[in-house]
């Protein structure tokens, strides 16, 4: 889809602004690569118009989602007061990225992003968005046992005991703030080894460019043990086994709160749908959990209805919280 140039631009500034709070005279750090190389030469001209010590990494593509970014990089990031990821794979769930948060520095990856998404997706009201988002998190940070279930065949149950969710509101103007661009969830890492049921992805699936018919995934003491749906489930299967089985880890429960998001088959956008929730298979280590893979893959639910501790949450794609 083309865009236009002005709008582009004025979607990048209001990121860099509102979101980022960036400042004169701040380093910013902007990781790009071939595929994304238009969208980082935005960020950082706009980010140098905005009087900032504006830096712009090219880097080869990542073989996969979740892969580190090269060591020189990773070294950069905790020496920058903001960066920003527009990258053709996720570099979210990384050691290098959660070190730069824990260093103070402030930012957002914005993984297999493209010029539509930053035109439409980031044009939201920030502070409504915020508030649903942080009012899910309340809930989840409370919450121990959680079922879901959904009109394709979706029954399934894990527990949060223990673990703390994470707010992704689009607004990440303190030190060490951080979250996707564009923004809109609410995720946590279930337990490990407490999943049990079936998800059946209905919505899309990070990795494939288009889900010809729902992918059902069986799930037993937290690792999917069967895949099936077509040949979208032969292709992530393949994809799981480079990694061994901690790939099929249930490593994420999300909750989409974006609404101006729609699914295109980009997870970046996809996951943050206001609506549907979504269950990812893999590394969990950087929020929260304790499973360190090279893969991370989010599966998207479509009318999920959810209760957590015996209390519904959302009724087939509405939020009742």
């Amino acid at each position: 889809m083309t865009v236009s140039t002005e709008k582009l631009e004025a979607s990048i500034r209001r990121a860099l602004q509102e979101c980022l709070a960036l400042k004169p005279g701040e380093k910013l750090l902007v990781i790009a690569d071939p595929l994304t190389e238009k969208i980082g030469q935005g960020f950082w001209q706009i980010g140098k118009e905005l009087g900032a010590e504006s830096m712009l990494f090219m880097i080869l593509p990542r073989k996969n989602d979740g892969q580190e970014p090269p060591d020189a990089v990773a070294a950069a990031l905790k020496l920058t007061d903001v960066f920003v990821a527009p990258t053709s794979r996720s570099i979210t769930h990384t050691k290098a990225r959660k070190e730069a948060t824990n260093a103070g520095v402030r930012g957002a990856t914005l993984p297999h992003i493209t010029e539509d998404i930053i035109c439409r997706a980031l044009d939201v009201d920030y502070k409504t968005m915020e508030k649903l988002v942080m009012k899910l998190c309340d809930i989840l940070k409370k919450g121990k046992n959680v079922h879901i279930t959904s009109p394709r065949g979706t029954d399934i149950s894990f527990s949060l005991e223990g673990r703390s969710p994470d707010p992704d509101t689009g607004i990440y103007t303190t030190p060490g703030a951080f979250g996707n661009l564009p923004a809109g969830e609410a995720y946590i890492a279930p337990l490990e080894g407490t999943a049990n049921g079936i998800f059946v992805v209905d919505g899309a699936m990070a990795g494939l460019e288009k889900l010809e018919e729902p992918i059902r995934i069986e799930v037993e003491g937290g690792f999917a043990t069967k895949i099936t749906g077509g040949e979208g489930a032969k292709k992530l299967e393949e994809s799981l086994d480079k990694h061994g089985r901690l790939a099929r880890n249930i490593a994420e429960f999300g909750i989409g709160t974006n609404p101006a998001a729609r699914i295109i088959y980009n997870a970046l956008e996809d996951e943050k749908v206001l609506g549907t929730i979504h269950i990812a298979l893999g590394n969990n280590l950087h929020f929260g959990g304790t499973v360190d893979v090279p893969s991370h893959l989010d599966g998207i639910i479509t009318s999920p209805t959810v209760t957590i501790d015996g209390i519904e949450i959302m009724k087939n794609g509405k939020h009742l919280a």
